[in-house]
């Protein structure tokens, strides 16, 4: 029973002269605190022993060096087995028994006989040898002494000592001796330190095989950073994949699925490898678990590509280096070579590089050209670096559109013969009267004499997508709309036209759109491009739309592109680039050209010409009335030729017409149902047919042709 403390406090009082009586308090004790047992502060620091991170990296560092040395003699017994016996050829023939491959069978049992033939002819010369090698000795040794005495006998006539004569025998056996006592002193250090230097390789063998235990291998090692590809590791990701059949027929295997591999190679920034699978097991089957089989193999998803080569069952894998696909790649020929020219017909635009690390070049000569991709992925670098290319051979006409209007095309003012840059529906009109007015470019040339040379004409259009989904129509009876994937719609019908025709008179249609989808871009467009290329989709669906059934079937997957990091890769499908033999499409990292260095390759190309005045959208301002002064110029002739209106608009208005050109007029005209044809084969404008559109546009009240 605790005693009570009692403890004195001063009562508080009024400030008076009196002081206040003594107050007596009794406070009992607090009880005291119980001991803590010695067995539960021994239990805990032993759990804080074995828990803590220090204890537990010694006890992982002592486990994986223990098991390196063991497993490493276990690994240089194996090899030293395998080469002593035919384990090895037996287990190669087992291995193509299993996968069907009779031809191999018979091949490494071949080689098996022919290895023991060999070592039944070693082991016979081996029961001659001794009496072979004492021979040899015998007379190496009475040679040796007749040469030592011979040399003797001449030392010993030129000194004419007789004595000399010995001295060269004594000399070797004083070498001998020294030899021999050398031994003698490093013979007892030899035998303790060999054992250590033996250990001391197992363990080495056994680090570089990373024979342990995952718990027990370094962090880095555990967490896949850096791992090299090896068949072994190889053929445990394809026995993991999830595939009975092939599961099954890598255990059946003598050699654990090793005859299934051909050579790893070291192909740019990573490895490539074929595996021919055994018989049950299809191609796709292996396409479809990419992803597992990426992280199988230590790696993300987007740094392992599945292509199908020509050899049957046989699927070709390429593995990067842990982050390669995140670096960049080096700046384009274009910006480094000022001296670059290019050549349309024979020559390769610089594209980028390939997965490998070579150059791709990508020929343009009579190809339509489509790229596509989600928003932000580098389409229009990519597009642009194309045209920049080909704008270096002054031979090649530009005619460019740029549905976007932020001046990313802005650098080729002075060097397209058309440039319309804007977003709206009227930009939209006047894009769809210039691919119209390449149209008829391309019929005239169809129509010229066999034999004739034409300059090449590259029709381009950037953010495609936004005229065919424009709803705008056309006025007066053309009541058609120019956006829509019809039958009916202008820009529609004027891209088909040229895609079906215009190759043969190197008239040219190049598209980019974002997002396909078959309202934006429709199928017969989509087909009708020769070069395909897709950046990062959303889809496999989009992705088939981009590049085609065959393209996506032979392994092909823009969609598996990471949008934001893979900026700027896409997956190309055309005959104008270097693919693998077997494969249908081939991934190409592009460079990026930017702003500056692609005006600065524009002024090279500009120097190259002779000067070209580009079109732009035409400004109609309030001042001036195009079909009125139309009507103005012809005046009272029944009919004047184009060129001459042409000519007398700019004298009546330069700031407005000075820069027009036939296919500025002929877009009014045939807004305004008065288009332009042909009179004793020159093209003319009819006066009763713009007097009449004038007065019908006045009834409908509308403010002008446009």
């Amino acid at each position: 029973m605790s005693e009570n403390v009692v403890h004195l406090h001063k009562a508080t009082a009024p400030p008076t002269a009196d002081t206040a009586p003594t107050v007596l308090t009794v406070v009992p004790d607090a009880p005291p605190a119980r001991p803590v047992p010695l067995w539960v502060r021994s239990g805990r620091a032993v759990k804080s022993a074995v828990t803590h991170e220090t204890t537990r990296a010694t006890v992982r560092a002592a486990a994986r060096h223990g098991l390196y040395t063991f497993n490493g003699g276990r690994i240089v017994a194996r090899r030293a087995w395998d080469g002593r016996t035919g384990s090895r050829y037996e287990r190669m023939i087992r291995a193509a028994e299993a996968a069907g491959n009779l031809e191999a069978a018979e091949e490494w049992e071949e080689r098996l006989q022919r290895f023991r033939a060999a070592r039944h002819h070693r082991r016979m010369d081996l029961l001659h040898s001794p009496v072979e090698a004492a021979k040899g000795v015998a007379v190496g040794a009475g040679m040796s002494i007749g040469v030592l005495v011979a040399l003797g006998v001449v030392m010993a006539i030129s000194t004419g000592q007789v004595g000399d004569v010995i001295t060269p025998l004594s000399a070797t056996v004083d070498f001998i001796a020294l030899l021999i006592r050398i031994v003698q002193v490093v013979w007892g250090p030899a035998l303790s330190i060999g054992p250590f230097l033996a250990l001391l390789a197992l363990w080495s063998v056994g680090r570089k095989q990373h024979a342990a235990p995952a718990w027990a291998l370094p962090a880095n090692v555990r967490n896949g950073e850096g791992e090299p590809i090896t068949p072994s590791i190889v053929v445990k990701a394809l026995r993991d994949l999830g595939v009975p059949a092939l599961a099954r027929a890598i255990k059946e295997m003598g050699d654990a699925g090793a005859s299934m591999l051909g050579p790893i190679r070291i192909a740019g920034c990573g490895v490539e490898v074929d595996v021919t699978l055994p018989s049950g097991v299809a191609t796709n089957e292996v396409q479809s678990k990419r992803r597992k089989l990426a992280e199988n193999l230590s790696r993300h998803e987007h740094e392992v590509f599945i292509t199908i080569p020509q050899a049957a069952r046989t699927v070709r894998l390429w593995v990067a280096d842990s982050g390669a696909l995140d670096e960049p790649i080096g700046p384009s020929p274009l910006v480094t070579d000022d001296t670059m020219t290019a050549d349309y017909t024979k020559g390769k635009a610089p594209w980028g590089q390939d997965l490998r690390g070579d150059a791709a070049a990508l020929s343009l000569y009579q190809r339509h050209l489509l790229i596509t991709g989600l928003s932000n992925q580098g389409k229009t670098v990519a597009l642009r670096s194309l045209a920049l290319w080909l704008s270096l051979d002054k031979s090649v006409q530009f005619l460019m559109g740029d549905l976007k209007g932020a001046g990313d095309w802005a650098m080729f003012d002075g060097l397209a013969t058309t440039l319309i840059q804007g977003p709206t529906d009227e930009h939209v009109i006047q894009v769809t009267e210039m691919v119209e007015g390449a149209v008829d470019e391309m019929n005239r040339r169809l129509q010229a004499p066999p034999g004739t040379v034409f300059p090449p004409l590259i029709v381009l259009v950037d953010e495609a997508q936004v005229a065919f989904m424009c709803p705008a129509k056309g006025t007066g009876k053309d009541k058609r709309p120019y956006g829509g994937a019809k039958a009916d719609s202008r820009y529609f019908m004027a891209v088909r036209k040229i895609h079906n025709q215009g190759r043969a008179v190197n008239v040219l249609m190049w598209q980019g759109t974002q997002d396909p989808t078959n309202e934006n871009l429709p199928k017969l467009v989509r087909e009708g491009a020769h070069t395909r290329a897709s950046l990062a989709l959303g889809t496999e669906s989009q992705a088939r739309m981009a590049l085609g059934d065959k393209a996506v079937d032979g392994g092909a997957a823009p969609n598996l592109l990471r949008p934001g990091l893979d900026r700027g890769t896409l997956v190309v499908a055309s005959d104008g680039i270097s693919i693998p033999a077997g494969q249908s499409s081939i991934t190409v990292r592009t460079h990026y050209i930017d702003d500056d260095a692609a005006t600065a390759i524009t002024d090279r190309a500009k120097a190259l010409r002779d000067g070209v005045t580009t079109l732009h959208a035409i400004d109609l301002s309030p001042d001036h009335d195009p079909l009125a002064d139309i009507a103005a110029v012809v005046g009272d002739a029944p009919r004047v030729r184009t060129k001459d209106v042409l000519a007398r608009l700019a004298a009546r208005n330069a700031d407005a017409y000075g820069d027009w050109s036939f296919l500025d007029l002929k877009r009014v005209l045939d807004n305004a149902d008065a288009g332009p044809y042909k009179s004793d084969g020159v093209m003319v404008v009819s006066r009763d047919r713009v007097a009449r559109a004038l007065a019908n546009r006045d009834t409908d009240g509308s403010a002008s042709a446009e």
